[in-house]
């Protein structure tokens, strides 16, 4: 198995916030590991790929607030 690196994303993402109660289509994919910490839930971001607007993900809130800041 080879090593992890360290990556820095080139892209802008495309990102919107979950809205309490809402239920995620199939196409909105969330790891068994946010899952089992309690997402979706507040405060939890959806992502999609802005090449293909089908292929989205679940992204927590710590990780959003780790890792993520307004492009604009």
């Amino acid at each position: 198995m080879s090593a992890f690196k360290k990556y820095i994303r080139k892209q802008i993402a495309e990102l919107r916030p979950y809205q309490e109660g809402e239920q995620l289509s199939e196409r909105v994919s969330v790891s068994q590991a946010d899952k089992e910490a309690g997402s979706p839930k507040i405060g939890d971001m959806i992502a999609r790929n802005p090449k293909n607007h089908e292929d989205q993900w679940l992204i927590s809130k710590q990780y959003f607030e780790d890792n993520f800041e307004p492009a604009e």
